[in-house]
């Protein structure tokens, strides 16, 4: 099973996911969104897929630290996608793709249901 991690690499959820998925030995690919960015098209499929409200990290300080005029861009899922390419901390952390679909942040029993 391929398993593609998405996420920023200090987040503690993120190392969290990590430590996890090493000690299930499972072999995974880690895309860090600090050095090779995010994608419009996959946040536009997790968008899809699990829906706004799931995929913006509105707890996070980037977000809050955003111009009202911002925020409102996060609100729909059109132009949305621009602004998390743009800022991809406020991209909910960890993002996990697998054959049977995605998971969006951490959640152990989660996890274990989809990836096990």
């Amino acid at each position: 099973m391929t398993i593609n991690l998405y996420g920023i690499p200090n987040c503690d959820s993120v190392k969290k996911a990590r430590a996890w998925i090493g000690a299930q030995g499972r072999e995974y690919t880690f895309h860090d969104y600090k050095k090779e960015g995010a994608d419009s098209a996959k946040i536009a499929a997790w968008i899809a897929a699990a829906g706004l409200d799931v995929v913006v990290n509105r707890k996070g300080t980037t977000y809050r630290a955003l111009s009202d005029a911002d925020k409102e861009l996060a609100n729909d899922s059109h132009t949305a996608v621009a602004l998390l390419v743009q800022q991809p901390s406020i991209i909910k952390r960890p993002i996990v793709e697998y054959p049977g679909g995605i998971l969006v942040g951490f959640r152990e029993e989660e996890w274990s249901a989809a990836l096990l």
